[in-house]
């Protein structure tokens, strides 16, 4: 694959998988609500303040999943947990699509390097 191919599909891919899939699990799976489950999803974002306690916060070569707390596989473990509770349901399913989301991102890196 190009690197210009690549440096337009892997921000492409990384910001549909964050922002519109989840849109579609909403309304798939959450259809009466999807609306308040999409922003639901959304706000799971706030996971990735995590990486302001690293340093640098930001390198291409690193991959998130394992790496910060709100990313490790401790963290992820609980995700899973929440799902089993009504309540935290919707929360559980936007981290761990946001964990699936950054775990591709270190599947472009092992295949294509930063």
């Amino acid at each position: 694959m190009s690197p210009d191919l690549l440096n337009i599909l892997k921000p492409l891919v990384h910001y549909s998988l964050h922002f519109l899939v989840p849109g579609l699990i909403a309304y798939v799976f959450f259809k009466k609500q999807w609306k308040k489950a999409w922003l639901i999803m959304m706000a799971t974002m706030l996971v990735d303040a995590d990486h302001l306690l690293a340093n640098p916060i930001f390198d291409p070569g690193r991959c998130s999943v394992g790496y910060h707390p709100l990313h490790s596989y401790y963290a992820i473990a609980i995700y899973f947990i929440l799902l089993f509770f009504p309540k935290t349901r919707i929360i559980a399913v936007g981290l761990i699509f946001h964990m699936f989301t950054d775990w591709q991102d270190c599947q472009w890196l092992l295949m294509f390097g930063p």
